[in-house]
């Protein structure tokens, strides 16, 4: 088999290196391959966006993301030895969590994604 450097000659190296940088890059601006500052666009679960007024005395922030949310989640969940030692996918709620998870007694892990929803209103 031909090595990758025969074939694209000394392209491959250039690809290659761009494919890397892209892979390290910072929220806010990445760095292109010719040394030049670009803005990166942060969409989905690492957009931080204003929560909910239930969800930020939760938190303790007006803002967050997502991952931000569900990550401070459980850090109190952890902390507060809330896990189901029966079954590790269900968390038994207190009255603190129970204001977020709409009242509910016991939440399963993947239910916590589709509960914070109403917490991150739409703007368009």
């Amino acid at each position: 088999m031909a090595s990758t450097t025969r074939i694209f000659g000394s392209r491959c190296r250039v690809l290659m290196a761009a494919s890397k940088s892209a892979a390290a890059t910072d929220k806010s601006t990445a760095t292109s391959s010719e040394g030049r500052k670009t803005a990166v666009r942060v969409s989905g679960i690492l957009k931080v966006q204003t929560v909910s007024p239930a969800l930020a005395k939760f938190i303790g922030s007006p803002e967050t993301s997502r991952s931000g949310a569900i990550k401070k989640i459980w850090e109190y969940v952890k902390s507060h030895n809330l896990q189901n030692p029966s079954n590790k996918r269900e968390i038994f709620c207190d009255d603190k969590l129970k204001t977020i998870f709409d009242g509910k007694d016991k939440v399963d892990f993947p239910a916590i994604a589709k509960l914070l929803t109403n917490h991150f209103p739409k703007t368009t």
